[in-house]
C-alpha cells in the first residue's frame, strides 16, 4: 500500500456533474471509465493508447481497486428507458409520440431518436431538460450504491479561489477559518444527495415566479488540482472542458455540434421562408428595372429601381391582384399634361373643338375626263 493511498481526504468529494453525465453517457462495451475515490478525477481507459501505456494502466486498477470505480454500462435496456420515459412524460402530441414509438422499436433507434428530436426544436428543447434531470438521479443512485460522500461543484455556493484552496488543502487537518468554513459548507451540501428528495425532486409550492427571460450562462469552474494521480493514469485522465454543446445522448459523437453534422441534410440552415421571397421579388423587380433603364435612360432606371426597393420592402407579404398597380405606380414615368379621366371632362374637351369651327380643306380638282363622264 502506497503512502498515497494512506492519505485521507478532509472534505467529500468535488465532483463535476456535467464531466460525469458525460462519461455515463459513453460508458459502453467497448469504453471504460473509473472514478477516483480520493480525488475525484475520472480515468477513461482509451484502447488507442500503446499496449505498454496500457498495460500500465491496467496493474495500478488491479492494485489500487478499492480505490476505483468502474462507471456502469449504458445497457440497449437503460436507453430504451430513457427514450420512452421522456415520450410518455413530456411529448403530447399524438402523431409525433406514435412517430417516436416507431422510432424506439426499430434499428439504430439511439442515433434516430436524436435526428427525429433535433428536426423539432419543441421538442429538442424537453428532451435536453428531462436527459439533464434523469442523468442526474442516475448518477446519484450510483454514488450512494457505493458509498461515496460527494457535492457536485454546480451545486456548490462558494467562491472560486476559496474553492481552489480547498482543493489545495485537501489533506491538510489545520487550515485557515475560510477553508475551514468552505469545507463545512461541502460536507453539509453532500448530506442532502442522501436525502429521499435527491432521487424524487418535488416541484416547487406556492406562487409561481413571474416569466423572466431566461439567460443561460456557461458555470465557471475552478482549476483541475489533483495531487495524488499515478503516473500510470495521467495520460488517460478525462477532463474535456464543459460547454452547453459538450454532452449528448449519442454514443458515436462526443459533442452537440459533431451529431448534428452528422444529420442528414448536415447544412441544418434554418431560411426564414418570408426572406426568401422577398429577396425573390427584389432579384426580379431588379431585372425588370435594369429593362426598364435600357429604354427610358439611365436616370429614371435609377430612380424607379430605387422606388421600388422602398415598395416591395414595405410590403410584409406577397401583393395581392389589385395591390400591384399601387407598388408600380410610385416609379413607372407619368405622362406629360393631365388626361380626362371623369365623362364630364371629356364632353367639354369635345365642346370646345366645336366651338372652334370646322377646320377648311383645299378642294379637290376635277380632271378634265371626270367633266366629260359628267
Amino acid at each position: 500500500m502506497t503512502k498515497q493511498k494512506q492519505q485521507e481526504a478532509q472534505n467529500p468529494l468535488i465532483l463535476r456533474f456535467h464531466r460525469l453525465m458525460d462519461a455515463f453517457a459513453k460508458s459502453d462495451d467497448e469504453r471504460d471509465f473509473y472514478l477516483d475515490t480520493l480525488e475525484g478525477f475520472l480515468v477513461f481507459a482509451d484502447l488507442d493508447r500503446s499496449f505498454e501505456e496500457l498495460d500500465r494502466l491496467e496493474k495500478e486498477l488491479q492494485d489500487n481497486q478499492e480505490r476505483y470505480r468502474l462507471l456502469p454500462k449504458m445497457t440497449y435496456y437503460e436507453t430504451k428507458k430513457f427514450m420512452e420515459g421522456f415520450v410518455n412524460e413530456k411529448v403530447y402530441d399524438i402523431d409525433t409520440k406514435e412517430k417516436l414509438l416507431d422510432i424506439i422499436g426499430s434499428k439504430e433507434s439511439r442515433e434516430n431518436f436524436l435526428e427525429f428530436i433535433y428536426d423539432h426544436l419543441t421538442e429538442l428543447e424537453k428532451w435536453q431538460q428531462y436527459y439533464h434531470e434523469r442523468s442526474r438521479i442516475r448518477i446519484i443512485e450510483w454514488l450512494r450504491q457505493e458509498e461515496i460522500h460527494f457535492a457536485f461543484e454546480e451545486d456548490l455556493d462558494i467562491s472560486k479561489p476559496t474553492l481552489e484552496k480547498v482543493k489545495q488543502n485537501l489533506f491538510e487537518v489545520k487550515v485557515s477559518k475560510e477553508i475551514q468554513s468552505a469545507r463545512d459548507a461541502i460536507t453539509t451540501k453532500s448530506k442532502t444527495y442522501y436525502s429521499n428528495e435527491a432521487l424524487n425532486p418535488r416541484p416547487k409550492r406556492g406562487r409561481p415566479p413571474k416569466q423572466a427571460q431566461k439567460v443561460e450562462l456557461e458555470p465557471q469552474y475552478t482549476v483541475d488540482l489533483y495531487m495524488t494521480v499515478p503516473a500510470a493514469l495521467r495520460t488517460f485522465q478525462f477532463n474535456p472542458d464543459f460547454t452547453s454543446t459538450s454532452v449528448t445522448f449519442s454514443a458515436k459523437f462526443d459533442t452537440e455540434a459533431q451529431l448534428i453534422a452528422s444529420l442528414r441534410g448536415s447544412s441544418r440552415v434554418k431560411i426564414d421562408t418570408k426572406l426568401e421571397a422577398l429577396s425573390q421579388r427584389l432579384e426580379s423587380l431588379r431585372h425588370l428595372s435594369d429593362r426598364l433603364k435600357t429604354s427610358s435612360g439611365s436616370r429614371f432606371g435609377l430612380e424607379s429601381e430605387e422606388k421600388m426597393i422602398q415598395a416591395v420592402s414595405q410590403q410584409g407579404s406577397e401583393p395581392e391582384k389589385g395591390k400591384i398597380s399601387s407598388i408600380a405606380k410610385g416609379f413607372l414615368p407619368k405622362k406629360k399634361g393631365k388626361q380626362p379621366t371623369d365623362k364630364g371632362e371629356i364632353q367639354e374637351m369635345m365642346l370646345k373643338k366645336r366651338q372652334a369651327g370646322i377646320k377648311q380643306v383645299t378642294p379637290i380638282k376635277r380632271g378634265k375626263k371626270e367633266k366629260d363622264d359628267e
